[in-house]
């Protein structure tokens, strides 16, 4: 998926953070993932860098939990210009109704719609891939603006890939209702990895990511609680976290292959998380792939986040992605090739659903006392046609 680490989205700042991330270049990594399994099923071999395929991607994709839900439709379109550059252009829009725990304790109901743009220039340099990006994302209250370059080189013959890549970005935030307020944000990620085919069916990578955050990184809109009183919410300006994989990918049998991935997280706030995720695909013939995936995340609560405090103290927080909680995703996908011509084109129909569970071991409904939970679902429908 998209580089950004799966704890910095779910513990970003603002209402609609968690659901947004999930979404975010999922046309990309669908195209990532697509040709890292093709390449395995096929028992790939070793090459110089290569430009991505010239392809295009539409989904509808719908999330709908804890009193959330969010819908739209999103579009990448890539395209080679020469043997060594090309281009690449994508549309994503979100359609949010939040009715969350968080708003419905502290805010209204509300709705709005998000859009993001983005696009990116992809070149090859002897064995070097070389990507440069831009995005921008706009709703009525929060604005955020991106720029990034990431290298990709192959060293002996192909076997191994170096990556490395930096993000810059800038957010600001408002609140309805108040034009007077506006504040900013801003945020460093910086990306170190390696690729190393062990066999011509397996593959290894290894990733650390680090992200620094500067500025307003809370919510207009929360309130922490004080001896049960609902007191302004206050976060630190400042934020490091860092994030470190290992994911190996293989081919089990003719037609079937397995991946594996771990993950942990740690940041200056105090929290540590772990994300660890199983998978299988499987060609059921030549047109149809399944593929089946269970995820575990849990993590630890910020050190100045409490569900009720009982002293003041210079941050306090009841942002509950900011608590101890887990949660477990069940995902499957199926692939159909509706039409193909080998060296021509390829037109897939696609459609993947998971079903996540979340669990706050210190966090509560107000409205009952009890620990807080929620199941939610989230259904992707697209079409990917390469040319």
């Amino acid at each position: 998926m998209a580089a950004t680490s799966r704890a910095w989205r779910a513990m970003g700042s603002h209402g609609a953070q968690v659901l947004r991330g999930r979404f975010r270049a999922i046309a990309a990594a669908v195209a990532r993932c697509a040709g890292m399994l093709g390449g395995i099923l096929a028992a790939g071999h070793a090459h110089g860098a290569d430009l991505p395929e010239d392809r295009a991607d539409l989904m509808l994709h719908s999330y709908n939990g804890g009193g959330v839900t969010a819908n739209g439709p999103a579009l990448l379109v890539r395209k080679g210009l020469t043997e060594a550059i090309s281009l690449s252009a994508s549309y994503y829009v979100d359609m949010v109704s939040n009715a969350s725990i968080d708003v419905v304790t502290t805010a209204s109901p509300y709705r709005e719609t998000r859009q993001e743009r983005s696009g990116s220039l992809d070149f090859v340099y002897k064995d070097a891939l070389v990507s440069l990006g831009a995005s921008g994302s706009k709703e009525p209250d929060y604005t955020a603006d991106r720029t990034s370059i990431d290298v990709a080189q192959d060293l002996f013959g192909g076997m191994t890939t170096v990556n490395l890549g930096y993000t810059r970005g800038w957010d600001t935030v408002g609140k309805h209702g108040d034009p007077g307020f506006s504040a900013q944000a801003s945020h460093w990620q910086y990306r170190l990895g390696a690729t190393q085919i062990l066999t011509p069916r397996w593959i290894m990578s290894a990733n650390l990511e680090a992200v620094s955050d500067a500025g307003y990184l809370g919510s207009p809109y929360r309130a922490a609680r004080l001896f049960h009183a609902a007191v302004p919410e206050s976060d630190p300006d400042t934020r490091t976290s860092r994030a470190a994989a290992l994911r190996i990918v293989g081919g089990i049998g003719a037609d079937g292959a397995m991946h594996a991935q771990y993950r942990y997280f740690w940041d200056t706030w105090a929290i540590r998380a772990r994300t660890m995720e199983l998978g299988y695909s499987q060609h059921l013939d030549k047109r149809w792939l399944a593929d089946a995936t269970v995820r575990y995340y849990s993590q630890g609560r910020a050190s100045f986040y409490s569900d009720n405090f009982t002293s003041v103290m210079s941050y306090m927080s009841r942002n509950r992605q900011l608590s101890e909680f887990r949660d477990l995703g069940l995902s499957a996908k199926v692939s159909w090739v509706a039409l193909q011509e080998p060296g021509r084109y390829e037109i897939k129909l696609n459609a993947a659903g998971e079903r996540l569970h979340f669990h706050y071991n210190d966090f509560s409904d107000i409205r009952t006392g009890k620990l807080y939970s929620f199941d939610a679902n989230v259904l992707e429908l697209f079409v990917s046609a390469t040319f």
